[in-house]
């Protein structure tokens, strides 16, 4: 290999593993593949171990209608597919190693698939064998190259570990990226506002519930990439929640603050730290935010809450009025009773949930709150 067919296999490896970061560069990576090799069409194709089913994962200068005609009908006359199922991973062969050349241009393989694409030999080589399927390079010599040499089989053999490899890796890119994908929806779906932030507080991710409560700015607000509370209670809680060490990971962990908003609303919020390494890059998640509106009365499963505590429907209604209203006055004005009869039941929901003050009522209350949110259309995922 020359200096400067060194210089352009370099050049190519680059170009082979940029295409497994952006599918788009496939195509042409492929074709510098085959122009490198000697060829004129190649194509990258899978065949299961049963010889059941063949997929064409890549193609360059071949017709769409041979491409077709391969799968229907030339897959089984093709001389050299299945003998890579006993031939070692990267071995390139060409038809003289199978035949004589002179007998290959008999066959209704050359006339009537290859022969029509101004092809007069082809060579394969495996790029990845399993006990599943095998996948392979198929590279066509055009006639006026002649057939395929040692130099042609040398360049495939050389670049097949390299196109492996990349597929191996565009294939895990893939999966993480419709994982990612897949997470990001879920969490849109869901009321609870959720914000991801790094190790320096920034935001990662926040979804479609945690953007609207930012847009509103009535509790917490997004200034550049950091978020800023609007009052001085919720800034202490907001600090508090989000400052981790060693000696306080564990208790951090369960830890649950009520805070209110300048519209007066009363929401829970609960960080939960995952990664305290403060040399972790910037995009890299270490903690998470949970914010709930504590007034959302119907999103809270009711019957669930009532058999979970042993509830008569009676202490029910005072229980979703404090999460509702508040203070017992006002509590009584909106049941229709007396302050005493609302101070009776709130002793008992104190009794049966163990909880000792009204703020620790709604903690609990919360943790019953339906978890996704309802659309409507036009709805971006919101609640």
């Amino acid at each position: 290999m020359t200096t400067h067919q060194a210089n352009r296999f370099s050049s190519l490896i680059g170009e082979i593993y940029d295409a497994a970061v952006d599918p788009a560069l496939r195509s042409g990576a492929l074709e510098q593949v085959s122009q490198f090799v000697g060829g004129c069409a190649a194509m990258i194709l899978s065949r299961d171990s049963a010889r059941l089913t063949i997929e064409i994962q890549q193609h360059f200068g071949t017709d769409a209608r041979f491409r077709q005609l391969y799968r229907d009908r030339y897959v089984e006359l093709d001389p050299l597919l299945d003998r890579h199922l006993t031939l070692a991973s990267e071995q390139t062969i060409g038809v003289t190693d199978i035949m004589s050349h002179a007998d290959f241009l008999e066959t209704s393989f050359h006339r009537e698939w290859v022969e029509p694409q101004g092809a007069i030999d082809l060579a394969t080589v495996a790029l990845e064998k399993t006990a599943a399927r095998t996948t392979i390079l198929q590279v066509l010599r055009h006639r006026s190259r002649g057939t395929v040499d040692d130099a042609m089989r040398e360049r495939m053999r050389l670049l097949a570990p390299h196109i492996h490899r990349s597929q191996i890796m565009g294939r895990q890119i893939r999966a993480r990226s419709h994982t990612v994908d897949d997470l990001a929806d879920v969490l849109d779906g869901l009321n609870t506002a959720i914000c991801l932030l790094d190790a320096d507080g920034r935001v990662v991710h926040a979804n479609a519930a945690c953007r609207q409560l930012f847009a509103d700015a009535n509790l917490l607000a997004i200034v550049g990439d950091r978020i800023v509370a609007r009052n001085t209670q919720t800034d202490k809680i907001f600090r508090s929640l989000c400052e981790f060490d060693e000696g306080t990971h564990s208790a951090a962990r369960r830890q649950i603050e009520l805070a209110t908003s300048a519209d007066g609303q009363h929401y829970l919020l609960h960080a939960f730290p995952l990664k305290r390494d403060r040399s972790l890059p910037r995009d890299i998640a270490a903690t998470m935010l949970f914010v709930q509106r504590a007034s959302m009365l119907p999103l809270l499963a009711a019957d669930a809450i009532a058999a979970a505590f042993r509830l008569t429907p009676s202490e029910l209604r005072v229980l979703m009025a404090i999460i509702e209203t508040g203070g017992v006055p006002d509590i009584a004005a909106k049941l229709g009773v007396a302050e005493t009869t609302v101070k009776t039941h709130l002793g008992r929901l104190f009794e049966k949930t163990g909880a000792g003050r009204q703020a620790d009522l709604v903690k609990i209350a919360a943790g019953f709150a339906v978890p996704f949110a309802r659309r409507t259309s036009g709805d971006d995922g919101a609640a």
